[in-house]
């Protein structure tokens, strides 16, 4: 194992032991890195809940532009600073996203036009980077057994506050504007880069290495003109030449950094030696994660819908549709704890496992759920279970499969699977509902085949993810095998 140990500023070196029990300290570094990822729903959510009035102020429609650019980002920053932070510090990287986060969203604040406030999107999307660097710190600070607890507690906590921050985003965008929410954003950006400095000790494992800062460029940019073919498809068409220009190019560039990265003693990401239990990880991750997402998505849009239009589906005058968006918050918030405490005890993969057959439930009931209000409650409940359990899970398997040194790159992988899941599902789904279309009373309406059909990619994509899953379980079951277990034996089983 290679590393360094270095002396930095700031509280409670790591050097004196990684955490074995909670303690005062520990609960308030958790406390700070929860609210470092609650900062990352003022990046990605807050916009959502004024998009209608961001739209009309900039005289656009490119709403996925403006809806999915941050997230674009993020998947393009990811791998970059999840490398930096094995080289540089977690601390100090994670920090530096806070302020590229705070910077960003002073730009959305003052842009005079879209396109600067797309280039404030984009700096903005550091911030999601700060999600995996969490992760990657807690697992410098705690050891395994506390810490997978800690990490399920991390990111999921934020979903308590995603309970009352659409509501305070709304009552600010009401009374100040849309572009308050971009100054809360930055405020709490700011905020937590000092707490970040100030209450939690820099990693003494570093990684003595040199940037790739070219396969960085290569990976990011072509991830970002995949994920942009994906989301600018269902509005200008997927056979248009920009979205396919966009596509080509995308897999060109990604093409040549798969060519670079093995031609580099020390690649961003070395993906011939990821290992199969990794790559299936990062599989149900994208396949998991991806179809919860794009479920939240059904639900935005049946909401609004009644079963009196006809349509075969619908949700609206059932009783307050509140429930089914408090629903998935109160799944993450126990889902993201219990599956990583449940992590110590087991494993990982077990969890992982266990997490994706409850979004093959969750899924399964939302075919009930599109025209019963109560019923689609409960099965939000299953699905927040799921993403919580996922999620948390996700990010253990994969620290769990990584050296010391190589955290930081690896959660970051963890990151990217689930920005490509959200961004490709979501609109994926958005063109199925497209393509069924009907119309009613000569307005155009989503059919109940099209939301039938939408339910059934994603119960697809979930099985997809529980097969995958539990191939895992069974990959790391001969790998724990006892040492007394005749290699002859050990060699069947992994047959």
């Amino acid at each position: 194992m290679r590393g360094s140990s270095a002396g930095s500023a700031g509280p409670e070196p790591i050097g004196g032991g990684r955490r074995t029990r909670w303690s005062k300290r520990l609960a308030g570094q958790v406390a700070v890195l929860i609210m470092v990822n609650a900062m990352v729903d003022t990046v990605i959510a807050g916009p959502l809940i004024v998009l209608s009035d961001m739209l009309d102020h900039f005289g656009t429609d490119e709403a996925a532009w403006l809806n999915a650019s941050a997230m674009l980002a993020g998947a393009m920053w990811a791998p970059l600073l999840g490398k930096a932070a094995d080289i540089h510090g977690k601390r100090k990287i994670l920090g530096g996203t806070l302020l590229a986060a705070c910077a960003g969203a002073l730009v959305c604040l003052f842009a005079p036009n879209i396109w600067v406030f797309i280039f404030g999107r984009l700096l903005q999307g550091a911030a999601v980077a700060s999600f995996f660097l969490a992760v990657a710190l807690i697992r410098d600070i705690c050891e395994p057994r506390i810490g997978m607890t800690v990490v399920g507690i991390v990111t999921s906590g934020s979903a308590v506050l995603g309970i009352v921050t659409p509501v305070m985003f709304v009552l600010m965008a009401d009374a100040y504007g849309f572009r308050s929410v971009f100054v809360l954003s930055a405020a709490v950006a700011f905020a937590m880069a000092i707490c970040v400095r100030t209450l939690l000790p820099e990693s003494q494992m570093k990684t003595p290495s040199r940037l790739d800062v070219t396969g960085a460029v290569l990976l990011g940019g072509g991830l970002a003109m995949v994920l942009s073919y994906v989301s600018l498809g269902p509005d200008f068409g997927w056979f248009a030449f920009g979205p396919l220009a966009l596509l080509a190019v995308g897999t060109g560039v990604l093409a040549t950094w798969f060519r670079q990265s093995g031609r580099i003693p020390e690649p961003l990401v070395n993906v011939r030696k990821l290992g199969r239990p990794l790559v299936v990880t990062l599989l149900v991750v994208v396949l998991g994660t991806g179809s919860y997402q794009s479920m939240l998505q059904l639900v935005g849009i049946i909401r609004d819908v009644s079963l009196d239009q006809g349509l075969g589906y619908g949700i609206a005058e059932q009783g307050p549709i509140a429930l089914l968006f408090a629903a998935p918050s109160l799944g993450i918030m126990i889902g993201g704890p219990l599956a990583g405490a449940l992590a110590a005890r087991i494993s990982p993969a077990s969890t992982l496992a266990a997490g994706a057959g409850l979004g093959l439930v969750g899924t399964l009931g939302m075919f009930f759920g599109i025209s019963q209000l109560y019923v689609a409650v409960v099965f939000a409940f299953v699905l927040g279970l799921t993403a919580g359990a996922l999620v948390t899970s996700g990010f253990n398997m994969a620290g769990s499969l990584a050296p010391a040194e190589r955290q930081g790159s690896v959660s970051s992988l963890v990151m990217v699977m689930i920005a490509i899941g959200s961004v490709a599902m979501n609109f994926v789904g958005s063109a199925v509902l497209k393509s069924t279309n009907v119309v009613v009373g000569g307005s155009t309406e989503n059919s109940a085949t099209g939301v039938v059909s939408y339910i059934a990619v994603g119960l697809g994509a979930f099985l997809a993810a529980a097969v995958l899953a539990v191939i895992l379980v069974r990959m790391r079951r001969v790998v724990d095998a006892p040492a007394s277990t005749p290699s002859s034996v050990r060699a069947a089983r992994s047959g």
